[in-house]
């Protein structure tokens, strides 16, 4: 693995952990943990933009189904997470 993608690796580990909201650094931080290294280049820069892009209480909220997902949102990553909050 190149420095340049180490390097994105562990911005997103951290920000990962790092949310804003606590329920949140559980479920991403959670999520890079076991899944951070699987991630394609192309799903780690969505998987950032997400967490970058949207609050942190629409996020809880879209994930953890209390409110309808926006379709744009409708990505393989955002399924995993999903999957992986059905999984605890």
């Amino acid at each position: 693995m190149t420095d340049d993608r180490q390097k994105d690796r562990k911005r997103v580990l951290f920000r990962s952990h790092h949310t804003g909201m606590k329920e949140n650094d559980l479920l991403f931080g959670g999520f890079a943990d076991r899944y951070l290294d699987e991630l394609s280049d192309e799903d780690l820069a969505w998987f950032e933009w997400l967490m970058m892009n949207h609050a942190d209480i629409d996020l809880y909220n879209w994930i953890m189904g209390k409110r309808a997902m926006p379709n744009a949102l409708d990505h393989p990553v955002m399924h995993r997470l999903i999957d992986y909050k059905n999984s605890l």
